[in-house]
């Protein structure tokens, strides 16, 4: 290749290059000027645009000031009707008033005048009151002179013998009175009994302190003895109880004033005696277990009591100890089932005096309660039973009742009275205790006798079977002080001289009475 042909192709490519470079710059020229003018043309329509969104804006701003001035006036117009028909009522109101002031007015004018009328009535009467005082003066003065006597002097005549007939009528009446209640009431009282004894029906039981345990032959003795008495020990030391082996033959005596535990020795002989094992161990775990099975006996036992006495609401160491009595004798009563006689008869009669059946018969099923623990505590039988109650939060009314149901608190409600009527009911119905008539004629002689022995006694009562003697004294010959020594001293020979269950209560009655004659 030669040099003409190099320098030709050379510019050829730079006059190319040149003509590219010229053209590419004469295009952005073109560009730049179609985007101004692009530019400009958007401007002007968004100039265009923004007065009339302006243009509209003016028009509903106009529009909505037009509305709201409307509604405005509209509402200027509402209110000003408003006060027109405001001022129309109260216009009315206040003519109203005039009227009735108007007629207020002529009302008190006429109150004022008959006001004056009637000082002018007023002082006429008064002025024919003082008349009259004074011509009454004057008939008194007279009648004084013809009668001979004052005025005060009649009149005291006169009010003593209306007292005298006023009395002497008021006190036939009360006496007639009296004799018709009495008789009703001794009436009523021997229905209701008759009643009460005629609905109820039950078995007597006979009181046992001992139990005799039979045995197959007499030398089942030697063996509950045991060897040096070891198994006879055990036996008296697990049950808590005496046994007597005497002469009588093929028999035990279980001795023990605790029923529970007497029970509890005489199954654990029985099943000694059936098993045929006896030795101090065996003795033992058969007392445990007997033991165990007698306390839930003994609930089951005061369940089924409640059940039957129809009662509710009571706790469960209570019904434990209503089951107790099961195993409880007095004056060989069972004290369950007089319980549940009780609480019949105070039912039945309840009703028919319109008393609260529930708890009457709460009460009678209660008030032997203590003869559960009375050989474990301190005091009678009814003040034991008022304080596990009370534990218990039972009735006020209720406590009281067992409380007074022998005379040692005095009675508060109509409950008290009937609890004693209904214990001695069934306490002294036929058949119920075992005691015979003479013995018990004579302890009340003997209660009788002690108190009437010492020096100043005029009378003396047994009374509510022997719990309870009055002794009435002669107060010239026993002071306020010595009658309480007196009731101290009787109680002491009465403790040393007698048995007797629960206790007696001595009451002294020192009385004064001053005595004249009319002749």
């Amino acid at each position: 290749m030669n040099y003409e042909t190099v320098f030709a192709v050379s510019m050829g490519v730079i006059a190319g290059g040149i003509i590219v470079s010229l053209i590419m710059t004469a295009l952005m020229m073109m560009r730049k000027s179609s985007a101004i003018h692009i530019a400009s043309r958007i401007r002007q329509e968004a100039e265009k645009e923004a007065e009339h969104v302006l243009r509209e804006a003016k028009v509903t701003a106009k529009s909505e000031l037009l509305k709201m001035k409307e509604e405005g006036e509209e509402e200027l117009r509402e209110r000003r009707r408003e006060q027109a028909a405001v001022e129309k009522r109260l216009a009315t109101r206040e003519e109203s008033l005039e009227k009735k002031t108007n007629i207020l007015d002529n009302k008190i004018t006429a109150f004022e005048k008959k006001e004056q009328d009637l000082d002018v009535i007023k002082e006429r009467l008064t002025q024919r009151e003082l008349e009259l005082q004074q011509k009454i003066g004057r008939q008194i003065d007279e009648l004084e002179r013809i009668a001979g006597m004052s005025r005060d002097d009649a009149k005291n005549i006169l009010l003593e013998k209306l007292k005298n007939e006023v009395q002497n009528e008021s006190g036939l009446m009360v006496r007639d009175l009296l004799e018709e209640a009495k008789q009703r009431a001794e009436k009523e009282s021997r229905r209701i009994l008759t009643y009460a004894i005629q609905r109820y029906a039950s078995d007597c039981t006979y009181e046992r302190t001992t139990a005799t345990i039979p045995l197959p032959n007499d030398e089942m003795k030697g063996r509950i003895i045991g060897r040096e008495g070891r198994n006879i020990r055990a036996l008296e030391a697990a049950t808590g109880v005496s046994i007597m082996i005497d002469d009588t033959p093929e028999a035990v005596v279980i001795s023990c004033f605790d029923p529970i535990r007497k029970e509890i020795a005489r199954q654990v002989l029985e099943r000694l005696i059936g098993d045929g094992r006896i030795h101090p161990t065996r003795i033992e775990e058969m007392a445990k277990k007997i033991a165990t099975e007698l306390d839930e006996e003994v609930f089951s036992v005061g369940e089924a009591a409640v059940l039957e006495a129809g009662i509710q609401g009571v706790a469960p160491q209570v019904i434990k100890l209503l089951g107790r009595l099961k195993y409880r004798y007095s004056f060989s009563q069972n004290v369950l089932q007089h319980s549940l006689e009780t609480a019949y008869f105070m039912g039945m009669i309840a009703s028919e005096l319109g008393l609260d059946e529930q708890k009457a018969k709460r009460i009678g099923l209660f008030h032997d309660l203590g003869k559960a623990i009375d050989h474990e505590v301190e005091g009678s039988h009814a003040a034991i039973g008022a304080d596990i109650l009370r534990k218990h939060n039972e009735a006020k009314d209720v406590i009281h009742a067992v409380a007074a149901h022998h005379g040692e608190v005095e009675p508060q409600s109509l409950y008290d009275v009937l609890i004693m009527a209904c214990d001695t009911l069934s306490a002294s119905r036929p058949g119920a205790r075992s005691e015979t008539t003479e013995l018990y004629l004579k302890r009340l002689e003997q209660l009788e006798s002690i108190a009437s022995s010492f020096d100043g006694v005029e009378n003396c009562f047994a009374l509510q079977a022997g719990r309870e003697v009055r002794v009435a004294v002669t107060p010239d010959n026993i002071g306020e002080g010595e009658a309480q020594m007196l009731a101290r001293d009787i109680c002491q020979r009465i403790e040393k001289e007698m048995n007797y269950p629960g206790q007696i209560k001595v009451t002294v009655i020192r009385e004064t009475r001053s005595v004249e004659y009319a002749k």
